[in-house]
C-alpha cells in the first residue's frame, strides 16, 4: 500500500482496519492512505490527539466489488508486485484462453463421436484402446520434446509460447477432423495426441519462465496461483458457452468448421498481441542481435521495450547466428598452432573461433568466466558473423580467418566497455541474466583452466 503524507509517499505491507462509523472532531487532513487495488483511506486528528482513519466515501459499492475481485485474481500487491506488462498479458492470454476452450469443446464432441457414442456398432474395446494408444504416443511424444527442446524454452520463452499455441490449435484441428476420414482415426487422433502433450510441455515451461519475468517481489506463488484462478474462471465461461454450442453444432459439421476457423482466428490473433506484449529484461540470441546492429549503426543502446518490439515472435523469423556457447575444447581446438592463433590479441576469459568439422563458430569458456565474459563472446560471435556472413566460411582461407577474428578483437576492445556501460544503464537485468540459445544439449559447457 501507499501512504502519502506532506508529499511523500511511502510502501506500507498491512491491510487497513475496516472501520465506517468514525467520528472527527478535527476537519484536517493528517494523510491519506493508497493501497495498490485502489482503496483509498484518509487519517484526521480524533479525541487527545488520537489518530483517526474514515475510508474514501466515494462509490463505496464499486470499491467494494473491485476489491474482492482484485483479491481474488489478481497477485497481492498489483500493480506494484508484478511487471508493468502484467496486466495488459493476462487480458489478452484470458481471451485467448476462452476462444482455447471453446474450441476444445468442439473437439471433444468430435472424438466421442469418432469413437462411436451414439453408434450401436461401435465397441467399448475400440474406443478404449483408441484412447490408450493416444495418451501413450502423447507421452512418448511429451519425453522425446521435452528431451530435444528442454534446454532452449528459457531462451525464447514468447516465441515458444507462440508455437506452443499455433500448434495446439493444429492438434483441435485434427481432432474435429479425425471423424470425418474413419480408416484413419486411430492415426490422426494419435498424432492430435502427440502434439497436445508437446504443448503441454512448451506451454508449460514458457509459462513458468514468464511467471519469473512477472514476479517482482519473489512472489512466483502468488502470481502462478492466480494466473490458475483466472484460468479457472475462464475455463468455466467457456464451459457454459459450450453448453449452448454444441447442441447447435451436433447435427452440421460445416457449423463446427466455420465456429473453429472464427474462435482459432480469435485465438491466434490474441496469442500474438499478448506475447508482443512481453518486455523481457534479458538478453537472448534475437534481442541481443537487435541491440548490438542498432548500437553499431547508431551508438546508443535500445530500451527493453524497443529491443523487444523489434524480436520476431513467428518460429522460423529472425537471423539466427550460428554459435555454440561453452563447447570442449577438443570441438575448437585439434592442434597446438591451432590454439595459438585463437590465442593471439584476445584478452578475455574464452575462446572464439570456427569448429572444424561444422564450420559454425563456437565458444571454449574459461574456469573463472563470468557473465560478463559470457556477453563479450556473445558479442563477439555477432560481430565476427556479420563480418563474415556475406561469404562462405569455405571460401574463406585460414589466413583470412586469422585476419578477421584478430581484428574482431580489436574492434570489441574499442566498444565492448561503451556497449557494456550502456546496457547496464537501461537496465542491471539485462546483463545480469543473460539467455543464449547455444547452449549444448546437455546444458553443461565446457570450460578451460
Amino acid at each position: 500500500m501507499l501512504v502519502e503524507q506532506f508529499g511523500i509517499t511511502v510502501r506500507s505491507s498491512r491491510m487497513p482496519h475496516q472501520d465506517s462509523s468514525v467520528k472527527f472532531l478535527d476537519s484536517r487532513v493528517i494523510c491519506t492512505e493508497r493501497y495498490g487495488s485502489g482503496l483509498s483511506k484518509r487519517y484526521y486528528c480524533g479525541h487527545s490527539g488520537a489518530l483517526e482513519c474514515e475510508r474514501d466515501s466515494t462509490d463505496q459499492t464499486y470499491h467494494s466489488l473491485r476489491d474482492v475481485f482484485v483479491s481474488l485474481f489478481l497477485p497481492h500487491g498489483f500493480p506494484y508486485s508484478v511487471s508493468e506488462d502484467y496486466l495488459e498479458y493476462q487480458l489478452w492470454d484470458t481471451l485467448q484462453a476462452f476462444a482455447s476452450s471453446v474450441t476444445g469443446s468442439l473437439a471433444t464432441h468430435s472424438l466421442l463421436r469418432g469413437s462411436g457414442v451414439g453408434d450401436s456398432t461401435a465397441t467399448v474395446t475400440a474406443a478404449t484402446i483408441t484412447w490408450l494408444l493416444r495418451d501413450g504416443t502423447g507421452m512418448l511424444g511429451r519425453i522425446v520434446f521435452a528431451w530435444m527442446k528442454g534446454s532452449r524454452l528459457d531462451c525464447d520463452a514468447k516465441r515458444w509460447r507462440l508455437f506452443a499455441d499455433i500448434l495446439n490449435d493444429v492438434a483441435i484441428f485434427l481432432e474435429i477432423l479425425a471423424p470425418v476420414f474413419p480408416l484413419f482415426f486411430t492415426l490422426t487422433v494419435c498424432m492430435a495426441g502427440i502434439f497436445k502433450c508437446i504443448v503441454g510441455v512448451a506451454g508449460g515451461a514458457t509459462r513458468a519462465a514468464l511467471t519469473v519475468h512477472q514476479a517482482r517481489r519473489d512472489n512466483m506463488a502468488d502470481v502462478c496461483a492466480k494466473d490458475g484462478s483466472q484460468e479457472t474462471l475462464v475455463n468455466l465461461a467457456g464451459l457454459l458457452v459450450s453448453l449452448f454450442l454444441v447442441p447447435l453444432v451436433s447435427e452440421s459439421l460445416w457449423v463446427t468448421y466455420v465456429l473453429f476457423l472464427f474462435l482459432t482466428s480469435l485465438h491466434l490473433y490474441a496469442n500474438y498481441r499478448a506475447v508482443g506484449s512481453i518486455v523481457m529484461e534479458t538478453l537472448n540470441q534475437s534481442r541481443l542481435s537487435i541491440v548490438l546492429a542498432h548500437y553499431l549503426q547508431e551508438g546508443r543502446i535500445l530500451s527493453p521495450a524497443a529491443a523487444n518490439r523489434m524480436e520476431p515472435l513467428l518460429p522460423g523469423l529472425g537471423v539466427q547466428v550460428p554459435v555454440e556457447l561453452g563447447v570442449p575444447l577438443t570441438s575448437l581446438i585439434n592442434s597446438v598452432s591451432r590454439l595459438e592463433v585463437l590465442m593471439k590479441g584476445s584478452r578475455s576469459l574464452y575462446l572464439l573461433g570456427w569448429r572444424p568439422d561444422t564450420e559454425r563458430l563456437a565458444v571454449v569458456l574459461h574456469e573463472e568466466a563470468s557473465s560478463i565474459d559470457v556477453i563479450r563472446s556473445a558479442v563477439h560471435a555477432e560481430i565476427l558473423h556479420q563480418r563474415t556472413r556475406s561469404s562462405s566460411h569455405s571460401s574463406l582461407t585460414e589466413r583470412d580467418r586469422v585476419a578477421v577474428l584478430a581484428e574482431t578483437h580489436a574492434q570489441l576492445d574499442l566498444m565492448f566497455a561503451d556497449f557494456h556501460y550502456g546496457a547496464f544503464l537501461h537496465t542491471p537485468i539485462l546483463l545480469t541474466c543473460i539467455y543464449l540459445v547455444c547452449a549444448p544439449r546437455d546444458g553443461r559447457p565446457s570450460a578451460i583452466c
